[in-house]
């Protein structure tokens, strides 16, 4: 790409492309990641009354991404935790997190100033997942540019997306906050990034993988880092997604009738609306029986002869008007 080159980043992209993510970077990701979980509602209490649910649900939170990826590709479930070292370093940080005396760990880790560095760290494994994804997928369906961002997707933002399913492990269900019913900053994030690396392995992209690499990596560490700072959890794309939305997913609901958003009778070829009318008919007998006070009931006999009556009259108009037809 001619413009970094230009501002001499080109050097820099090969740095960050060739950079090894184990120790500290991944070591950053199980902090925040197993600190995400410390800070979940009851998630303190299960680590006083079930330390190996405790355990679970962080192994979950750290390698969620690979294990959703590994189901969707139908390879063992286990496969991510074959890596003796990884899981014991994510423990070791667990019980730290959870168990160190006096909370040091924790405390620590959330001055802001450190956090901040962990945040960004993790922003930068999250590149790495999301095209180790996708490149993955694509050396198995080559030609499949869903199944690419899909797989990314997955490994990117795992942890998330089975947060369900975590929750279970913890004795919570709470299916509202289903990430596919409400998508939070690092799923959209991680879905972007998927269909820009999947774009750039199938060569829809014009741009080289390192570079595309430091564009993306950058991007979101400044944005983390901005939405840390100014305490604000709004995504960068809200006025894009509210235009789409507004353009392309709103309209008539089908549903309004039952939700009471409809109340003006529609008119349809210049005719009132008949239930409305029905409606009004019925009402205006109603205050007629009231004003009239008590009435004497009709008898049953006339009743049915009125009945009667109207059916003959009913029939032999249609007999009538088929002989016409006819």
């Amino acid at each position: 790409m001619d413009l970094l080159e230009v501002l001499h980043l080109d050097e820099l992209s090969h740095g960050l492309a060739n950079l090894s993510m184990f120790p500290y970077f991944d070591m950053a990701h199980y902090i925040v990641s197993v600190m995400a979980l410390r800070e979940q509602p009851g998630a303190l209490e299960v680590s006083r009354v079930s330390p190996l649910a405790c355990w679970f649900s962080s192994m979950l939170f750290c390698f969620g991404g690979a294990v959703l990826s590994a189901v969707m590709l139908a390879e063992p479930v286990v496969a991510p935790l074959s890596n003796s070292t990884s899981v014991l370093l994510a423990s070791i940080i667990w019980y730290l997190v959870f168990y160190c005396p006096m909370d040091l760990v924790y405390c620590c880790a959330a001055l802001l100033p450190l956090r901040l560095v962990l945040s960004g760290m993790k922003e930068v494994t999250r590149t790495w997942k999301v095209l180790g994804g996708v490149t993955q997928a694509h050396g198995k369906y080559k030609d499949s540019l869903l199944v690419m961002v899909a797989i990314g997707w997955a490994k990117g933002a795992g942890g998330g997306l089975i947060s369900n399913f975590e929750q279970l492990v913890r004795g919570v269900w709470k299916p509202e906050t289903n990430e596919l019913l409400k998508m939070s900053y690092p799923t959209k994030i991680t879905l972007i990034g998927a269909v820009l690396f999947a774009l750039q392995q199938t060569h829809y992209l014009p741009l080289q993988k390192h570079h595309l690499m430091l564009l993306y990596t950058v991007f979101t560490v400044v944005n983390k880092s901005r939405m840390m700072l100014t305490g604000s959890s709004a995504s960068p794309f809200a006025a894009i997604e509210s235009a789409v939305y507004k353009t392309l997913f709103t309209g008539y609901s089908p549903y309004a009738a039952l939700t009471g958003e409809v109340n003006e009778p529609c008119m349809d070829n210049g005719k009132p609306n008949t239930t409305t009318s029905t409606a009004a008919a019925t009402n205006k007998d109603s205050s007629e029986n009231g004003a009239a006070g008590k009435r004497t009931p009709a008898s049953p006999v006339k009743t049915q002869s009125d009945s009667l009556k109207a059916k003959d009259e009913s029939e032999s108009a249609e007999t009538t008007s088929c002989k016409k037809t006819d």
